[in-house]
């Protein structure tokens, strides 16, 4: 059995995916509505939500995931507690579950066997943010069934929608703390999938409300090993270009992604970056071409 890799170098992402006539990330507490900054009149999604549709495709893919719905055979939802002791404990937890291991969590045993501890994860992402102001719509509707006995018809439902939004994710995977949580290598490149095909057909985004989204671009910069080195933030450098008004833009041939300053952020850091990888989806027009972004690099394209 081969010795398992942890990881090694320090990877920055840069993740661009849309959404048409859904809803990317509703607030529970302001009637599920998209996420919405009043001041700038542009989306965003928390990281928890990116998190949730990567867990959701890994345990699709066949990996075994920790915070996830997990029932027992009388019905009810297993705890946080149970998992945790079925797993043996910390070790256990880290070596069963790949979400663990990426994410991180903290834990707390009850009873005779009370302990505590947590775990850093190695791969963060920070909250998403449409690159454009976004148009809000609300849909009203009503349902075939009565809702109550006695009722003559179904009652009204109100939901929102954004009309088209290019979301733009950062991320960073430190491989100082990998070993602390036991990630590996494959766990990592797992991750990455799980976030594109999540965003493209996985089941968590399959759903009346989220049904629309789509990955546009995944970046994923590669560390000289022993770097501790970050670029940081490179959704930031990169701009929305469209004859039309943001609010009107509802498809990516309305717009192209103009790369020039991520180019020059690149240029500065160059001599730090052992490699880039790629993957583009073919509607997405970018300038400078994704080559000329990161000339004088060794870039190689992806294939999932």
């Amino acid at each position: 059995m081969s010795e398992k890799k942890y990881l090694s170098n320090r990877h920055e992402i840069l993740f661009l995916y849309d959404v048409s006539m859904a809803n990317p990330n509703g607030d529970p507490m302001d009637e599920n509505k998209p996420r919405y900054d009043e001041e700038t009149g542009r989306i965003f999604v928390t990281d928890v939500r990116i998190k949730r549709t990567i867990r959701d495709t890994l345990k699709e893919m066949g990996k075994e995931v920790f915070v996830i719905e997990e029932r027992k055979e009388d019905g009810n939802l297993k705890t946080k507690e149970e998992k945790e002791k079925s797993a043996g404990g910390r070790e256990g937890v880290l070596e069963k579950y790949v979400d663990i291991r990426l994410f991180g969590g903290t834990f707390a045993l009850k009873g005779e066997e009370k302990a505590s501890w947590s775990v850093t994860g190695p791969v963060q992402f920070s909250y998403g943010q449409s690159l454009h102001r976004v148009k809000v719509i609300p849909v009203k509707g009503t349902t075939v069934m009565p809702s109550q006995e006695g009722k003559m018809q179904g009652t009204m439902w109100e939901r929102y929608i954004v009309a088209y939004a290019l979301i733009g994710v950062y991320g960073i995977a430190n491989q100082m703390v990998a070993k602390d949580t036991l990630m590996t290598e494959e766990d990592f490149e797992d991750m990455l999938k799980a976030l594109w095909c999540g965003h493209l057909g996985g089941s968590v985004l399959l759903t009346t409300s989220k049904l629309g989204h789509m990955p546009r671009l995944l970046i994923d910069i590669v560390h000289k090993e022993g770097s501790l080195h970050r670029i940081g933030n490179l959704d930031r450098y990169i701009k929305l270009i469209s004859n039309k008004s943001d609010e009107e833009i509802r498809d990516p041939k309305d717009y192209k992604l103009n790369m020039e300053d991520l180019a020059r952020r690149i240029e500065k850091f160059k001599d730090k970056i052992q490699k880039v990888r790629y993957l583009v989806d073919e509607e997405l027009h970018i300038e400078p071409d994704i080559k000329q972004v990161f000339k004088d690099l060794q870039i190689e394209e992806w294939k999932f």
